[in-house]
């Protein structure tokens, strides 16, 4: 009680004294001095295989970090693509000289953190245990064991981590982006598919290994409680016999930009919002004169909440939650760009101010407090990471790898307190680049493109993995389907579905299904019910042993959802969606059907649909053109207030009395997989109205 009471009294006295102060808050503060640089040079020495050691030493904590780090520079994977983050995973899959349980074991008993991956890796412990963690990580790296059953395991996560991420437009459009500015070839524009993945074999790993986890340009940083003759010591016993492939920094090419500003569109039909990233390759070497006023004109367009972007497109006209640009850096060629997530109808207009705010920078429409703001922000972000004793280090050994004067960091910020407006103006003018720079938007091309063709720039459409598509911009408009000259109809793709299961006339016989199904999820068996009774009926429970996790009941007028003890009723928009299949078997009651094409699940080829719901949900679903069977939807799921994108996958249909039914169906939903397996599957039995009280 009297650590409250003071505690209590002491907010009074700050109260008080604020009360007392007069503050025109209609000013900014202005920025204090710059902050003083100082922090003492690693000791640093070489080890005939090549690698450097950097060593700082701190002995305020008994604790020490080893991080250690391979300068292979942008690695070409080609068809091998994903075979470098298998690599990092299977380096901490055990060792010739114990399991992976041993290991962790080990790592364990000391309170140890040792990590491993295929550009490297880190030990970090107590001084008393850090020798022991620090073996552990060296033989990590110099003895993997590559157990068959691991790299099985890893490449099936890795699978359906990727599948997860399907869906997510910000994902599409990052691959989209780089594989079309730097190419499918280059290694920062290539990237990994299912297919890569799926053909990758446990020989492809151990070559990775091989010809890449080596001494040969590699980097070994000690901080901490230990001193540069325990570290020397320590390291020449531990890897000064170690050997591997001499590694070279390869040569990559300058990929030039669009001749001319292009819009690069991918159509993801279930998004409710857009992923836009406008963009230019620049060259940003840390060495170059333009460096530094660089950093601070991408801070003014985008670094943050005090820029160009977030004050326009957010606090202005309240297109999205947050708009940025980011500037890359380095040796090879990078990627200026500028960003938003924002929703379909209001695409075009994003765009729009997009590019005035970059035109903006270009035109020299920058003022001395946005330099000033944009300098203050280096000026604490700089001096607070100083304080990491671990981040000198770093900034030393980013001075070798990038061939920096010895004082770069030293004179960081003094370098970033002379820029002057002049320089902000003429590096946007140089590298923000409005003429010949790439509109990549992921979303929906019905509800977008119709708007955005009023922008006046060239627009082509890509699919999700940057391969150019039929143009069919100049036919499509709002709400119009585009057109085809296949003998195909929705009606005929329905009652070639209808066919495959069993008949029409034996689904309508259908009233109502019980169906139990498993699934696990985080390790844990989860075990679901589903009943359905015409018109719309539904209940649905998930249950941890005899633990309720989920439950969803509707009636076909009022509902609630249950999670654990938390039970709140449907709202409008689950109300309405919850009436949109309108029978057990919903195929039989879709009123509004849409052909769109072909398509594609896996290899097998499809008839793809698009069913208008009443509640104006939209679903995209393929079914295949040689069983008629339904593959796989493409929706939203209201939760609550939101649409989020969802995917679902329909497997291993068997016979349910005269119908063919699904007994796997795998839900992709806010990057989440639900892989449900039904166990039993029952027409017209079980179900009462009961069930949906």
């Amino acid at each position: 009680m009297k650590k409250i009471l003071i505690i209590a009294i002491a907010i009074m006295a700050m109260q008080i004294c604020f009360a007392q102060t007069k503050v025109d808050r209609s000013k900014k503060p202005a920025a204090g001095p710059a902050p003083v640089i100082s922090f003492k040079d690693p000791v640093t020495f070489t080890l005939p295989n090549g690698m450097t050691v950097l060593v700082v030493e701190n002995h305020k904590i008994p604790k020490v970090r080893a991080s250690f780090s391979i300068d292979a520079g942008p690695i070409t994977e080609g068809q091998k693509a994903g075979v470098m983050d298998l690599l990092g995973g299977m380096l901490g899959e055990g060792t010739t000289n114990m399991s992976k349980e041993k290991f962790d074991e080990s790592v364990d008993i000391i309170g140890a953190d040792v990590n491993l991956s295929s550009s490297g890796g880190s030990a970090s412990a107590l001084t008393r245990y850090f020798e022991k963690a620090f073996l552990l990580l060296a033989d990590g790296l110099k003895n993997p064991s590559f157990p068959q059953a691991s790299f099985e395991k890893l490449k099936s996560q890795a699978i359906t981590g990727f599948k997860s991420n399907e869906k997510s437009a910000k994902v599409i459009s990052g691959r989209v982006l780089n594989a079309l500015s730097y190419g499918k070839t280059n290694p920062m524009g290539e990237f990994t598919t299912e297919e890569s993945l799926k053909n990758l074999k446990l020989d492809d790993v151990k070559n990775a290994y091989k010809n890449f986890v080596t001494p040969s340009r590699s980097y070994l940083t000690f901080v901490g409680d230990i001193s540069a003759a325990t570290a020397k010591a320590l390291v020449t016993k531990v890897f000064a016999n170690w050997s591997g492939k001499t590694l070279a920094l390869p040569a990559i090419a300058d990929v030039k930009n669009p001749a001319k500003t292009e819009i690069n569109f991918v159509d993801l039909p279930t998004a409710v919002q857009a992923e836009i990233s406008v963009g230019n390759l620049v060259n940003n070497p840390m060495s170059g004169t333009n460096y530094h006023a660089l950093l601070l004109a991408n801070q003014i367009l985008g670094g943050g909440a005090e820029s160009k972007l977030f004050d326009n497109l957010r606090e202005k006209h309240g297109f999205t939650y947050g708009s940025y640009s980011s500037v890359g850096r380095g040796r090879f060629q990078s990627l200026f760009t500028a960003g938003a997530a924002v929703r379909s109808d209001k695409v075009d207009s994003a765009v729009q101010e997009m590019v005035k705010e970059i035109l903006n920078m270009r035109d020299g429409k920058i003022t001395e407090e946005e330099l000033a703001v944009a300098k203050a922000s280096f000026n604490g972000s700089f001096a607070i990471s100083m304080e990491d004793p671990a981040r000198a280090a770093t900034l030393a050994s980013n001075i070798l790898i990038n061939n920096l004067p010895k004082d770069f960091y030293r004179t960081f910020l003094q370098k970033i307190n002379a820029v002057t407006v002049n320089d902000v103006k003429s590096v946007s003018k140089s590298f923000f680049n409005e003429s010949d720079a790439r509109i990549v938007i992921v979303g929906n091309a019905k509800k977008i493109i119709p708007n955005i063709m009023r922008l006046g720039f060239p627009i082509k459409k890509y699919d999700k993995f940057a391969n150019p598509v039929a143009d069919e911009v100049k036919d499509t408009k709002v709400n119009e389907t585009p057109k085809t000259s296949e003998p195909i109809s929705a009606n005929i793709v329905m009652e070639d579905y209808f066919k495959a299961i069993g008949g029409k006339e034996e689904a309508r016989k259908i009233t109502s299904i019980y169906a139990i199904a498993s699934m696990q999820m985080m390790g844990r068996d989860i075990t679901g019910i589903e009943k359905k009774m015409n018109p719309s009926k539904a209940f649905t429970e998930f249950k941890m042993g005899e633990m309720t996790v989920y439950k969803m009941v509707f009636d076909g007028g009022k509902g609630y959802q249950q999670q654990g003890p938390q039970k709140a009723d449907l709202k409008e928009g689950e109300l309405k969606e919850s009436m949109d299949d309108n029978g057990v078997i919903p195929q039989l009651n879709y009123n509004n059907k849409e052909y769109v094409g072909k398509g594609k699940v896996g290899a097998e080829d499809t008839y793809r649909l698009k069913i208008t719901f009443p509640s104006g949900r939209v679903s995209v679903q393929q079914y295949s053109s040689k069983t008629g069977l339904l593959l796989q939807e493409e929706t939203t799921s209201k939760q609550g207030d939101v649409d989020m994108p969802m995917t679902v996958e329909y497997k291993d249909y068997k016979k349910v009395g005269a119908l063919l039914m699904p007994h796997n169906i795998i839900r992709i939903n806010d990057g989440q997989v639900f892989d449900m397996k039904y166990t039993s599957i029952k027409f017209n039995e079980g179900v009462s109205d009961a069930d949906f009280k």
